[in-house]
């Protein structure tokens, strides 16, 4: 039941953030009255809810770490409803602006969730559950603009609305189902050091171990976020892609991710390991990467998006061996130190990735820009294999 809610409750986030993809430009045009206004806005928006969770991240960690995860986890999901119904209700940009702040400041799903899972799995089985928990992450990101499209075809607001009530559905359902995995150490004092941004992520990233790991999570992450950012111009521009063939294939791909980690992360990392499972599917994202920047056309497009979805265990391979890295009682801090980390790379890579992108189309070289993407997963790659393998299961420090 617990797994179930989690998979549950993130398949949900990522619906609620999805649903509002395909009817935020409608929106904030409506809210500013021009079309220059709404991109500006839409901008402000995402840079405040990336800074603020940045920013907070590593103090809900660290929260639940001391009073549990399953408080910090409703206030998120509470925090993100109040937010769509913000964005359904409010006529004013800055009371927008102000509500997604505060919803950036509160998005502790995903470090909670992590840590969370740690808590109630067995080493041996944690890669698995990471497997599963991406999954949902990833069919929520295919479904949400889906039912935001239709959504938002009968009322501009209505998916805002449908939004906020899956968050507060899963508020509701959350507080009769879920039981508290982490009792909670009181003694344990939430100290500015690691409550702040900078100073946790540099107490993580001093670590010999979890250091590297942490390094080479975020040139994974880079490298994901490079794509995303990239990927509907690369396919329109590269190879004639319409919005619609463009959706499709987005759509195919990461239901198909979705599907084989859920299926194949376990088996795979029972096989391999963690170390040599988040190495092998490292390197096979990268070499994804490469092949698509190299592709002339439609066949080999497909195919070495095909092959980059053997490789989607990578990342939940690299979780298990970050929680089996981190002592019991750190989980939330180290989780929340790493999704801070996360935050910054999510509001700086895109910005760069696109400018990148739109300077080199200019020379008939967009492709690089994926190169560039391939290149920050191998040096991922190349990270983990320097890294010590994940010994016994560690108690202190």
């Amino acid at each position: 039941m617990r797994l179930s809610f989690l998979l549950v409750t993130v398949f949900l986030d990522m619906l609620g953030l999805g649903v509002i993809v395909p009817i935020l430009p409608s929106l904030m045009t409506a809210v500013t009255g021009s079309a220059a206004g709404a991109v500006y806005w839409s901008g402000l928006l995402g840079s405040a809810y990336g800074l603020l969770q940045f920013a907070v991240s590593p103090l809900l960690g660290r929260l639940s770490d001391r009073y549990g995860r399953r408080p910090v986890l409703l206030l998120s999901l509470t925090c993100l409803g109040v937010d769509w119904l913000a964005h359904a209700a409010v006529p004013e940009p800055w009371a927008l602006l102000f509500f997604h702040g505060l919803a950036g400041a509160c998005a502790g799903t995903s470090t909670v969730v992590n840590a969370y899972v740690a808590d109630v799995t067995p080493e041996e089985g944690r890669a698995r559950a990471y497997g599963r928990i991406g999954a949902a992450y990833a069919l929520g990101f295919v479904a949400g603009p889906l039912l935001g499209g239709l959504l938002g075809a009968v009322d501009v607001r209505l998916p805002f609305l449908a939004a906020a009530g899956l968050s507060f559905a899963g508020v509701a359902w959350g507080r009769l189902v879920l039981p508290e995995s982490h009792r909670g150490d009181r003694s344990s004092p939430v100290t500015f050091r690691m409550a702040n941004p900078v100073g946790a992520i540099t107490v993580v990233l001093r670590r010999a171990v979890l250091g590297r790991l942490a390094y080479a999570r975020l040139c994974a992450d880079v490298a994901r976020m490079i794509q995303q950012s990239v990927w509907t111009f690369f396919l329109a521009y590269q190879f004639g892609f319409g919005t619609t063939q463009a959706g499709v294939v987005m759509a195919a791909g990461a239901t198909a991710g979705a599907v084989f980690q859920a299926r194949a992360t376990g088996p795979v990392v029972r096989l391999l390991g963690d170390k040599r499972a988040a190495i092998t599917g490292t390197l096979i994202g990268a070499a994804s990467f490469a092949g698509i920047a190299l592709s002339t056309g439609a066949t080999t497009l497909y195919l070495w998006s095909a092959v980059g979805v053997l490789g989607s265990y990578a990342g939940a391979a690299t979780q298990s061996w970050i929680s089996r890295t981190t002592p019991a009682a750190e989980q939330g801090t180290v989780q929340g130190a790493l999704t801070g980390l996360s935050a910054i790379a999510e509001t700086l890579v895109p910005l760069a990735a696109s400018t990148a992108f739109g300077l080199l189309l200019a020379h008939d070289a967009a492709g690089l820009v994926l190169m560039a993407a391939a290149a920050a997963a191998a040096l991922s790659a190349t990270v983990l294999f320097l890294t010590p393998a994940p010994a016994a299961p560690i108690t202190g420090r």
